[in-house]
């Protein structure tokens, strides 16, 4: 498989979360990336003096409805999913008037922050995000072509990759920030689900999921020949899941169950 890089020419950053954002966004108008952005993140670039098209430029239309709609538009998804190479794609969007989008930045409403605070059934809801599992889905579908970064740790490689491909992302890199886009938007659905059932108090809903963020690989599973790695949700309580190993060799399954064993018998 070749390269088959892809130049950034336009990117559409929203994040909740805007750690590292400004100096992310700097590194892109370096790269000559005209930047659209959504409500507070679009103020945070402008206010860092750098040139931003707001969504509802981009798409003509308001945010309405208390922000529960402003990228629903096909020019947003149309920019996010049109195959380049795809003649009909090509006349379609120029016929509507719809711009390619190469790189999408979205960190998701904190919901599973938001239920850990233990905040009310309303505010719980309105920390559902839609635009943002809904755009990143079309862009990890379309990471032939598209790059979608879930994840403000990842600012730092996509970075390095631009800086080692003269603007440029190849395939390889996409396709490992498109795995990771919907591991993200499976374990914020599995938040959700599992909050609702919480609520709800149906210990046997007709579908579970579980999902949870990488904390470490382990050494081993509950025997020496099995892989494992050690998953945790987003604000587990305090547990073997928030401590830290300060010295020793690399844990393996066992060595968890042990250590999460005896936490809860001196709890």
């Amino acid at each position: 498989m070749t390269d088959h890089k892809r130049r950034i020419r336009r990117a559409l950053l929203s994040a909740s979360d805007k750690t590292g954002l400004i100096e992310f966004a700097k590194m892109l108008a370096g790269h000559g990336v005209d930047l659209v952005s959504t409500g507070g993140t679009a103020k945070a670039i402008a206010d860092a003096g750098l040139k931003v098209i707001d969504v509802a430029e981009l798409t003509g239309f308001p945010e309405m409805m208390d922000g529960r709609v402003k990228t629903l538009h096909p020019k947003v998804h149309g920019g996010l999913l049109a195959i380049r190479d795809n003649a009909e794609h090509t006349r379609a969007a120029k016929a509507h008037g719809i711009q390619p989008i190469d790189l999408l930045v979205v960190n998701l409403y904190p919901f599973e922050a938001t239920v850990a605070k233990g905040a009310d059934f309303e505010t719980c809801i309105e920390n559902i995000d839609i635009g943002g599992p809904a755009m990143i889905r079309a862009a990890a579908k379309n990471h032939h072509d598209v790059a979608v970064i879930v994840d403000a740790d990842d600012y730092r490689a996509l970075t390095d990759e631009l800086a080692a491909h003269a603007g440029a992302t190849t395939v390889a890199f996409r396709k490992r920030l498109a795995a990771k886009a919907y591991g993200r938007t499976a374990a914020y659905d599995a938040a959700i689900s599992g909050w609702f059932s919480d609520v709800l108090g149906d210990n046997a809903p007709a579908y579970r999921a579980f999902g949870g963020k990488l904390r470490q690989p382990l050494r081993y599973g509950e025997n020496p020949h099995q892989l494992a790695a050690f998953y945790a949700e987003e604000n587990p309580r305090f547990g073997v899941a928030t401590a830290e190993q300060v010295q020793g060799r690399e844990l393996s399954y066992i060595n968890l169950l042990d250590a999460d064993a005896a936490f809860e018998l001196v709890a």
